[in-house]
């Protein structure tokens, strides 16, 4: 198995202010520099920067081999002792941050160090070209950045800028005190109340000499074309002028992964607003739903893309997953990662059951993804990580082609979530009927692009 070594940093000039950050992906073995990332965003904290920088760092590492083990090693305590699950994150600000980079690579496949700023002099270093760039109205370039030369033959005064600019990431609501973090870092004040996710551009991540566009690309040709981010268009003609905010040239990566999500047909249940998951008593299709799967069956069967089908473990997705495999003569792979969410105690009770007989549970579930059902359950921070480590599977084993998934809606709407970066309140944001179809296409450099959600237009006569 690889192993990776991930630098990150990240600063803040005013706290909130300028704000940028910096990821490097090394080889553990040589020592070798396998990726830099590094984004100007706009206006943001302290604590943003450095979290967007581990993201981008984990991103990088997982494009190069999902299935590796990863070291991340950060000057910032609060960060390492919060990934690390030491101290708790209370700011809500950060809790997505924190639940995106979990979801990056399974658990087990991280650790988490923390180093003296004089040993993260490089991503120290790329976070400071990214906040240059962006005080010139540019994003960073790779082939502009210094940063792995400069950590090698200087010593550290323009390194060190950062450390000038940034203020401190320990808040005392979301950090209980530590023997080894009771004393602030020289030259930082404390974090205010008040922080900010606001980013503008796309990170640009420099993988052997190329620039990849960013995750939250809409959409993208399956091997070329240009990549589009608020109808501004990057052409890999273009890579040879200046990069303007919030967009790079793309690269040609290759055919993606293309995940196409089935939600099952309808159960007795799904008409009445019922919660069924992976807990309750797995109903079957109802006759009803058992059309719409013949619907869908047609529908795929006169596209012609599908070329294998997953299905999660549960009698309606296992029941639908073999009429479309019997309309498209392919075979279905049960995946467990793929089940619903478990309700504990809501199963199958609809929202306004649980609303009288347990509020204050139902009402600590809407507000925090880490919260779980009455009775147990999973809650929704748990089946992210679930569904992103399925998803790193299916992702590796699909690569260049097009599978289908039959599956549930917290899934559907979490892999949605995950491709758009989107913070897990927006899962209360979508609407998913049953037998829709979305789609996802995943790139080799890790990034992703929802091509449909939704999907519908089968089921009309």
């Amino acid at each position: 198995m690889r192993e990776f070594i991930v630098e990150a940093d990240g600063g803040s000039r005013g706290n909130p202010g300028p704000a940028g950050y910096g990821a490097v992906v090394r080889d553990a073995a040589t020592g070798e520099t396998l990726t830099e990332a590094a984004e100007y965003l706009g206006t943001a904290t302290n604590n943003v920067a450095e979290y967007r920088g581990l993201l981008a760092g984990l991103r990088a590492a997982h494009a190069l081999d999902p299935g590796a083990r990863v070291r991340v090693r950060m000057d910032s305590k609060l960060v390492v002792e919060q990934m690390s699950g030491r101290w708790k994150i209370k700011h809500p600000d950060m809790k997505p941050l924190a639940m995106e980079a979990r979801s990056v690579f399974p658990p087990d496949q991280v650790t988490y160090e923390w180093i003296p700023r004089e040993r993260n002099k490089q991503a120290d270093r790329l976070a400071n070209e990214a906040m240059d760039a962006g005080a010139k109205g540019e994003q960073w370039s790779p082939s502009l950045s210094r940063a792995d030369l400069a950590t090698k033959t200087e010593a550290t005064p323009a390194a060190a800028r950062a450390g000038a600019d940034r203020t401190t990431e320990a808040t005392p609501a979301d950090a209980p005190p530590s023997p080894v973090s009771a004393a602030p870092t020289a030259g930082r004040t404390a974090e205010p109340a008040s922080e900010s996710v606001a980013g503008g551009s796309g990170t640009a991540v420099a993988a052997g000499g190329r620039t990849a566009a960013p995750e939250a690309v809409p959409a993208a040709a399956a091997d070329a074309g240009p990549r589009t981010v608020g109808g501004d268009q990057a052409h890999p003609s273009a890579s040879s002028a200046p990069s303007a905010p919030g967009w790079s040239a793309a690269p040609d990566l290759g055919a993606p992964a293309t995940l196409v999500l089935l939600r099952h047909g309808e159960t007795p249940l799904t008409p009445q607003k019922r919660f069924s998951g992976s807990g309750g008593t797995d109903p079957a299709l109802s006759a009803a739903g058992r059309e719409q799967a013949h619907r869908v069956a047609d529908a795929l069967a006169r596209r012609g893309t599908i070329q294998a089908i997953v299905a999660s473990p549960l009698a309606r997705t296992r029941e639908t997953a073999g009429i479309v495999a019997a309309r498209l003569n392919l075979d279905v792979t049960i995946e467990d990662g793929l089940r619903e969410t478990d309700f504990g105690a809501w199963e199958g009770l609809t929202f306004g059951e649980v609303r009288e007989r347990y509020p204050d549970d139902l009402n600590a579930w809407l507000a925090d993804p880490e919260a779980h059902p009455t009775g147990g359950g999973e809650s929704f921070a748990e089946t992210a990580v679930r569904l992103a480590a399925t998803r790193a599977k299916l992702v590796a084993a699909y690569r260049g082609r097009t599978a289908l998934l039959v599956t549930h809606v917290t899934p559907i709407k979490t892999l949605i979530r995950l491709a758009l970066g989107a913070p897990p309140e927006s899962l209360f944001r979508m609407e998913l009927s049953a037998a829709s179809l979305s789609a996802v296409a995943y790139y080799a450099d890790g990034n992703a692009s929802v091509r449909l959600f939704n999907d519908t237009s089968h089921l009309r006569p």
